[in-house]
């Protein structure tokens, strides 16, 4: 039986480095968006929530943190692997890119430290209402699109479509189209707005069309991840690059229904809501679903991971679980209840961990040393874990009734299982947030000193 290797080379020149300064980027969002963390999970989990009143600090603890360790954390590992996905054109485009990013970034983790601002949930991209933030937002904003106008301007010959890395370059070319057309969305949604609109019903519309297709981008750099992990974890793949190459080709076909949904209705028609909704929810597996399957098979034939590659086993095995489960759960949707972050979170969280066993995969091969085997080994089950009980607390409680985006009195904690549901969930998010700090730590210890 013919198994397939899946490795995505990495140059040794300045695209090397501008990968190298993007991974910074992401973990220093991570670092910052697990400061954050800390003070939200203690203001949702019962009894130690009495210890902040401030309900206001909830919501602005939130959108910093969701817009760091989504937007931003995801964004930056784009830039990782663009950047080693490319040509060495427009070298001076990408470090552009990587400093409006890097400019935004600060700008939207002081920005609750500059003065008071109302927190705007809005799905995908959460918001301040205060310059300052919205001023960060504009200027990673125009990072991201000087970042994803290189990765397709400095596009490299895929190579032989039978070989694993012309497969994985594909893969990140149709991720860098959906991220143009996220793009795209956005600014047709900016546009295409009416001007009576302000507050929360203004950024739904106007991040809603762009928000989706960015899960399309997300999810394509997934499956990416994926299959280098399981390769570099000795995972056999019976999965002919040919097929891995018609998968993600699946995996971008929904998002090109965009631009059809904008020009049929109205950005503030139901309609158009809906069909943004219904292409996420069934095409986002096109790709991810036979992908998985195969992946699958392989780990159920893969001997035991040894030495490196037991942290990136073990990093591929939870990021499945939680994004699965977080596929699973989308579909136990009924209400506006926390059922719903504990759909996204299994997805966020499967992404998150995806991207961290790649980390280690790529730091010894961008010069840095290999990370320490027995916190590597131990981080991504400490993670998943925990985040895996913060979900399951979040989908009893949300079989309760709970709310979502409340703290607080607001969460009306007034049964025994909303308090046992909610309770687990402050668990799961206290495990999972040490977690990712061990995750920053290992990084820490191969990123900094002499160098590999």
């Amino acid at each position: 039986m013919n198994y397939f290797s899946y490795t995505l080379p990495v140059p040794d020149d300045g695209r090397r480095r501008l990968a190298r300064s993007w991974l910074w980027l992401g973990l220093a969002s991570l670092l910052g968006s697990g400061v954050f963390s800390v003070l939200l999970v203690l203001a949702r989990t019962p009894y130690v929530q009495n210890v902040f009143p401030w309900v206001d600090f909830f919501h602005t603890a939130l959108v910093v943190h969701v817009d760091l360790s989504v937007l931003v954390w995801f964004l930056a590992f784009g830039g990782v692997l663009w950047s080693l996905n490319s040509t060495p054109k427009y070298l001076a485009a990408g470090r552009t890119a990587l400093l409006l990013a890097t400019l935004g970034t600060l700008t939207i983790a002081t920005a609750p430290f500059t003065g008071a601002g109302e927190a705007i949930m809005s799905n995908y991209i959460p918001m301040l209402q205060q310059t300052w933030f919205i001023a960060g937002l504009l200027l990673f904003a125009a990072g991201f699109a000087v970042l994803t106008l290189r990765a397709m301007g400095a596009i490299p010959p895929v190579g032989p479509w039978m070989e694993g890395a012309a497969a994985l370059r594909f893969g990140l070319n149709t991720a860098a189209v959906s991220a143009m057309l996220a793009l795209i969305a956005f600014a047709w949604s900016y546009f295409a707005a009416p001007e009576y609109l302000h507050g929360k019903p203004y950024y739904e519309l106007l991040f809603w069309g762009g928000g989706h297709v960015l899960q399309f981008t997300y999810t394509l750099l997934l499956l990416v991840a994926w299959l280098c992990l399981a390769s570099a974890s000795n995972v056999p793949l019976t999965l002919s690059p040919r097929a891995a190459l018609v998968f993600f080709g699946f995996g971008l076909i929904a998002v090109f229904f965009t631009p059809v949904i904008y020009y049929s209705y109205p950005v503030t028609s139901v309609e158009h809501i809906k069909l943004f909704t219904w292409l996420m929810r069934y095409g986002g597996s096109l790709a991810a679903l036979p992908l998985s399957l195969a992946l699958l098979h392989g780990l159920w034939r893969a001997e035991k991971a040894a030495g490196d590659g037991q942290p990136l086993r073990a990093a591929l095995i939870a990021s499945m679980i939680l994004f699965g489960a977080g596929g699973a759960i989308g579909f136990l949707i009924s209400g506006a209840n926390v059922t719903i972050p504990a759909h996204y979170h299994g997805n966020i969280v499967g992404v998150t961990l995806a991207f961290m066993g790649l980390t280690y995969h790529l730091l010894p091969r961008l010069g840095f040393r290999a990370p320490p085997l027995k916190p590597a080994r131990l981080q991504p089950w400490l993670y998943g874990g925990g985040q895996m009980l913060h979900v399951l607390g979040l989908v009893i409680s949300g079989g309760y009734g709970v709310q979502r985006k409340v703290a607080g009195a607001e969460q009306a904690l007034d049964s025994a299982g909303r308090v046992a549901g909610m309770g687990l969930m402050g668990l799961g998010g206290l495990i999972s947030i040490a977690g990712g700090f061990l995750f920053i730590y290992v990084c820490y210890r191969a990123m900094v000193g002499k160098k590999g």
